[in-house]
């Protein structure tokens, strides 16, 4: 069975949050920087900052998790975030050449 990543999407300013699952994490967060899908939550947020990610064995494992997440108060969802990533950095900056952005 494949693996899937769960992961948190967040804008400039770090107000909007944006849980999500996938089973490519590179190829997901490049769709998002880039925009391919204007009428989506992060497009319409501009939620292109990757603050957190983690690996699961199976998609369906993180199917569960993404949904666990997307009920869990603001405030634990930034705790989560915290606990690996204190400065909120974009943790995929340094996946992308700004070519790939075009």
């Amino acid at each position: 069975m494949k693996g899937g990543f769960v992961y948190i999407m967040t804008n400039k300013h770090n107000t909007t949050l944006y849980t999500g699952v996938t089973s490519n994490l590179t190829k997901r967060i490049l769709q998002h920087k880039k925009g391919e899908y204007p009428d989506s939550f992060t497009d319409q947020f501009l939620c292109h900052k990757l603050v957190w990610f983690e690996a699961y064995s199976s998609i369906t494992e993180a199917i569960d998790m993404e949904k666990r997440i997307k009920k869990w108060r603001r405030v634990w969802k930034e705790d989560l975030i915290r606990s690996k990533n204190p400065e909120w950095i974009d943790l995929s900056e340094s996946w992308y050449d700004r070519r790939d952005l075009e």
